[in-house]
């Protein structure tokens, strides 16, 4: 290249770097107070520069779950039909409303509860799902601030601290950086340890029993295996618990999962809810065109391989959990719907043994069923044709396994 031709490049490749420079950093700062004598969180969103941003329309539902909104006088609030625009004015803008807690499954336990003594949610619930419409050249930096009551010790997210209550919130897969993942607050026992590039904290309310210890321990046991096949280092993991009356098994959230004090690391089946939540989490695989059988069969696929892998289960056990999985799933004649049953996903775990075994056998040992699910961690929503494409795409031709009754 002559050195006539540098300035050039030069002027182009300011060209690209100049937006991302000339970006206007706005601060959208959420705090958050609990009050536990009415059952409620008080909820504030506070825009440095309300200019920034057009509007903010907020996904509320059906439930009566968020009540009392309130804007600045520069702002203005509209809500129909489940849905609430913020229109913020220029200057400093506000909006803030009530957020009732608890909430109840049909069982009767609970998925998000507050006490007088702590509380146990997702943030998602906090600040629902929005779609943001921003001013071109700005960039939002959210905050996470907790105001706890009186007594209350402590409050843990899965989010990276940066202060004495205070969280950093930044998701680049969305525009719109709000709390997700569970949050527990109150008068908190946690464990911590750094694993890989992770710091991970096992948090839950004093005297629900949690085997804190126990899961540091498992999660150490099977993280190495777990990274091989999913390449993430989060910045945080928060594993967080409680007894009853809360839902006796595992949710998962964007760097946090949620399991019972009572439910076992490893069931007598052999298979983990912990490290199936935990792929979850790592993984990241949602489905769509009533494929939950993709991400179900893979977290618990991986449930069990990931223990086996690392020395955790033995080939006499291994095939014991295949009997079990075979008895269970035997009048299953189609893994397609919407939301995975026990036995849809234990047949889904059998068809994802068998496809493994296929990869290998075809490959010479080069490729495996890791190698379909990174590929899968890659999409937005994977689709049944989408798992058949890539398998096939890999293998350069079609899939026996693939080609079942099973998956049309």
């Amino acid at each position: 290249m002559s050195r006539r031709q540098l300035p050039l490049l030069a002027v182009l490749l300011l060209s690209f770097v100049a937006p991302l420079q000339a970006a206007k950093r706005v601060d959208l700062d959420y705090t958050v107070k609990f009050v536990p004598e009415q059952g409620i969180a008080e909820v504030e969103l506070a825009l440095e520069d309300g200019g920034a941003v057009k509007f903010l329309d907020l996904n509320l539902g059906k439930e009566q779950t968020y009540s009392d909104f309130q804007t600045n006088s520069e702002s203005s609030w509209e809500e129909e039909s489940g849905r609430g625009v913020w229109r913020p004015g220029p200057g400093k803008a506000r909006l803030s409303y009530q957020v009732k807690v608890s909430h109840q499954r049909k069982s009767g336990r609970f998925d998000a509860r507050m006490t007088d003594d702590w509380t146990l949610l997702r943030g998602d619930d906090l600040v629902p799902a929005g779609r943001l419409d921003q001013q071109d050249g700005v960039r939002l930096v959210s905050r996470l601030q907790f105001e706890l009551p009186s007594g209350w010790k402590s409050v843990e997210t899965g989010w990276p601290r940066i202060g004495k209550n205070r969280f950093r919130i930044d998701n680049p897969e969305r525009l719109f950086d709000r709390p997700t993942g569970w949050i527990l607050a109150g008068k908190l026992g946690s464990r911590r340890a750094r694993l890989g590039e992770t710091d991970v904290a096992v948090s839950a309310p004093v005297g629900e029993g949690m085997r804190r210890m126990d899961i540091l321990t498992l999660l150490t046991f099977v993280w190495p295996e777990m990274q091989n096949v999913f390449p993430r280092d989060p910045e945080k993991l928060l594993v967080v618990g409680a007894g009853d009356p809360m839902w006796r098994g595992g949710l998962s959230g964007p760097n946090s999962l949620f399991m019972h004090a009572d439910r076992p690391l490893v069931s007598e089946n052999g298979t983990s809810s912990l490290v199936h939540e935990l792929v979850h989490v790592f993984s990241r695989i949602s489905d769509a065109d009533r494929s939950d059988w993709i991400s179900e069969g893979l977290a618990e696929y991986y449930a069990i391989e990931l223990m086996r892998r690392a020395g955790g289960m033995s080939e006499d056990r291994y095939q014991a959990v295949r009997e079990h999985l075979t008895e269970w799933s035997r009048k299953v004649d189609s893994l397609r719907t919407e939301r995975s049953s026990g036995p849809v996903t234990a047949r889904a775990v059998l068809l994802l043994q068998e496809l493994d075994r296929e990869i290998r056998q075809r490959s010479k040992g080069r490729h495996s069923l890791d190698d379909v699910a990174r590929g899968l961690m890659r999409l937005d929503r994977v689709t049944t044709d989408d798992f058949i494409n890539i398998t096939e795409t890999m293998l350069g031709g079609g899939s026996k396994v693939l080609d079942s009754r099973l998956l049309r």
